[in-house]
């Protein structure tokens, strides 16, 4: 795999960079931006013509896993938990930022028919904001733009909240785990993946950006304790950089892009 050496004075302790996962990223990313265009033109995901390009993303918490897990798994003898998060932190949080403040600039200045923003009092908005800068999802009474998204102003922030789930349980606890249990919980993941695509109402195993109870949202699979796409998406960012358990990752998210081009 072609990998790019960092200059040493940017990161005194980066590792190589792999670019064909750089390449494989933007691939995923225009496969995400064509979905939801051919999405605004679709009646339902039958006749929509990248159907379930969603799993582009699912092929993000795959890599990001991978990617966590290259970089950090042997720096704890000389890394706290602290620093892991002060790192991740410096990394994500900048972004979010910026996201939920360009949201909501855009959002106050769309006003029409489907989005009547002159019915948004300004402080409700500019609460959802700084609510969403925290990455925290709104409750129903906070969506103000009737979409039942976790956070309006911001769609997709929605997998940035699940990137710091994983995160936080990697650190905290799977980064521990012995390789057979994060085998047994790869095992687990397919199994409930496979129960959802089977018995999944819409036909799909879409999830991820609404709430537990908002109709028409997707189900949020850590709030709910149901078994949607992306709960499973979670347990992919589990593992270590060494053969068996990057098999078994590479495996899972092979499987899943292989839905994407599927009828």
């Amino acid at each position: 795999m072609p990998q790019t050496s960092l200059p040493s004075a940017a990161y005194a302790d980066s590792k190589p960079h792999y670019d064909i996962l750089d390449g494989l990223r933007g691939v995923a990313a225009l496969l995400v931006v064509v979905f939801h265009l051919c999405e605004a033109h679709a009646t339902s995901h039958f006749d929509q013509l990248l159907n379930h390009g969603y799993l582009a993303v699912d092929f993000f918490f795959a890599l990001s896993g991978f990617v966590i897990g290259y970089a950090y798994d042997d720096r704890w003898g000389r890394m706290t938990v602290g620093g892991f998060f002060k790192r991740r932190l410096i990394r994500l949080q900048p972004m979010v930022v910026l996201g939920m403040a360009v949201g909501a600039a855009l959002f106050y200045f769309q006003d029409c028919d489907m989005w009547p923003v002159h019915a948004v009092p300004v402080w409700k908005m500019l609460a959802v904001m700084l609510v969403g800068m925290t990455l925290l999802p709104v409750p129903v009474s906070m969506d103000v733009r009737g979409w039942q998204e976790m956070h309006p102003l911001n769609g997709p922030g929605w997998s940035l909240f699940y990137e710091y789930c994983a995160n936080i349980l990697y650190a905290l606890v799977v980064r521990r785990f012995p390789k057979w249990l994060l085998g047994v919980l790869v095992a687990v993941s397919g199994a409930a993946l496979i129960r959802f695509a089977l018995t999944s109402p819409s036909g799909d195993i879409i999830g991820g950006g609404g709430g537990p109870g908002r109709g028409g949202g997707e189900p949020v699979a850590m709030m709910t304790g149901s078994v949607p796409k992306d709960a499973i998406s979670l347990t992919s960012v589990f593992r270590r950089t060494s053969t068996p358990s990057f098999s078994a990752s590479a495996w899972h998210s092979a499987s899943r892009s292989s839905y994407v081009f599927a009828p």
